[in-house]
């Protein structure tokens, strides 16, 4: 009864995700029925105050400067007209012959700049939009585009990203956003060597077929709005590029650079319980985007069209995020606490006892896929298994950058399902169906990544981490 209790609340979940029911309302209510259903339930009301809220608070304390600043920075990104004025230049670069190429470039330099992928969809479906109908490619394949550049290699791959995934493990596993950079860079290329084959590959069928960009109804209203971001996007190139390049440089200098030169024996004695080796990590993250943000406001200053609104649009926006995913966290820490997820967890840890990556993998892509997010199925897995998988891990004689690496790719590999709600956002912005167009946005946020997944396991269990 204490596996059916949780097998049957975690399909629930999916299946109301995918209706469109809000996380912070299904996370309680489907811990409830998971307590309910295993026959605690007269441990309900304690397992809720005392498991679950204290889940989602710890979640939420940890990470809520990532998810301001990085909502902060997204927003700021966008109505200075940096990302509007990085597209328009990609696409003056390469041309439009190469609109896919385009496409996920421009995600790519973005996403990989700290912008939230959310915004890029925004920022870039216009772009997308007018370059496909140019090219007579077919307006179904933007959404895979968008995906591909936003949602896949630079999102769980390339060394030092700035994506909350990749910042989640560091908190369980010591390490911080370069951990594995040579596999990092392996498993990107074979992400978007692969993605950019599949696309190309749709492209070539649909021409031979005679299908062209298609008959939209809405095109019309899906250009962007005609005065914000038109009106903003005069700054040179070289302004739009600095702030992205001050997120992952400024990282990189705090991490490997500055933290790892100083002594940090006075804030220990400061705060005993304080761990330096987790939280500089984190501390590099919020140092790179706070100054990233101040650089791009004191940048832009007189040519603002409403600061002061995309300010407070752009801190209100992380709220949802972050609840949403700390909400998971403290549905997975209810779930945790059930006798039948003993079971599950040593099954899972079984799978393969001398060789913890291969465990961990499908961990997290179960629970990525079941929660349809990545950044919440590996929060709730770590939170879990995080401890058990770094002491197999030094038994094994396995990095803990690998375990970090594996860890954010394998969330990557299954969280895009059908009810994953970054798809579903995805597909609204672009007036589109599943139908339509989730074929093709399986295959490169699912076949690619997870081959890769495959890869770097392999080479990591052979060569180590590098």
């Amino acid at each position: 009864m204490g596996m059916l209790a949780i097998v049957v609340s975690l399909l629930l979940l999916m299946y109301f995700a995918y209706r469109g029911v809000t996380v912070l309302l299904l996370a309680p209510l489907m811990a409830a029925l998971a307590v309910v259903l295993s026959g605690d339930m007269a441990l309900l009301l304690p397992i809720y105050t005392q498991t679950f809220m204290p889940a989602l608070a710890n979640y939420a304390m940890a990470f809520l400067p990532i998810f301001l600043l990085g909502a902060l920075f997204g927003q700021l990104i966008a109505d200075s007209g940096a990302a509007h004025t990085l597209s328009a230049w990609i696409v003056r670069v390469v041309g439009q012959r190469h609109a896919v190429v385009v496409v996920v470039a421009a995600c790519a330099l973005l996403t990989y700049g700290g912008v939230s992928l959310f915004v890029v969809a925004f920022a870039v479906y216009p772009i997308a939009k007018d370059l496909f109908r140019a090219a007579h490619i077919p307006k179904r394949l933007i959404p895979a585009s968008i995906a591909l550049g936003s949602f896949t290699f630079t999102m769980t791959a390339l060394p030092g990203t700035p994506a909350i995934i990749n910042a989640i493990p560091i908190k369980y596993f010591g390490t911080n956003a370069f951990a594995a950079p040579g596999l990092g860079l392996i498993g990107a290329a074979i992400m978007a060597g692969g993605g950019l084959w599949w696309l190309q590959s749709r492209v070539a069928a649909a021409r031979r077929a005679g299908e062209g960009y298609g008959q939209h109804e809405d095109d019309a209203q899906d250009a962007a709005p005609s005065g914000k971001v038109a009106g903003n996007a005069t700054l040179p190139v070289w302004q739009a590029l600095l702030p992205l390049l001050l997120v992952v440089g400024i990282n990189a200098l705090f991490t490997y650079v500055v933290f790892p030169a100083m002594d940090l024996g006075f804030m220990v004695e400061a705060f005993p319980h304080l761990n330096t080796a987790t939280s500089t990590g984190l501390w590099s993250l919020i140092v790179a985007l706070a100054v990233a943000c101040t650089v791009l406001v004191l940048m832009r200053l007189r040519h603002w069209a409403d600061l002061k609104a995309s300010v407070n649009k752009g801190v209100f926006g992380f709220m949802l995020p972050l609840f949403n995913t700390a909400s998971e966290v403290g549905y997975g820490a209810v779930v945790a606490s059930l006798a039948g997820f003993a079971i599950i967890k040593e099954a899972v840890l079984n799978v393969s006892p001398h060789n913890p990556l291969i465990s961990e993998a499908i961990a997290m892509n179960i629970l990525a896929g079941i929660t349809g997010s990545s950044s919440g199925g590996l929060s709730i897995a770590l939170e879990a298994l995080g401890a058990d998988y770094l002491r197999m891990a030094e038994a094994a004689g396995i990095n803990a950058e690998l375990l970090h690496r594996v860890a954010v790719m394998a969330a990557g590999g299954m969280d895009t399902l059908p009810h994953c709600g970054a798809i579903i956002t995805l597909l609204a912005i672009c007036k589109l169906t599943h139908r339509q167009s989730y074929l093709n946005v399986a295959a490169v946020t699912m076949l690619f990544p997870l081959t890769a997944l495959v890869v770097v396991i392999a080479l990591g269990t052979v060569f180590g981490s590098f």
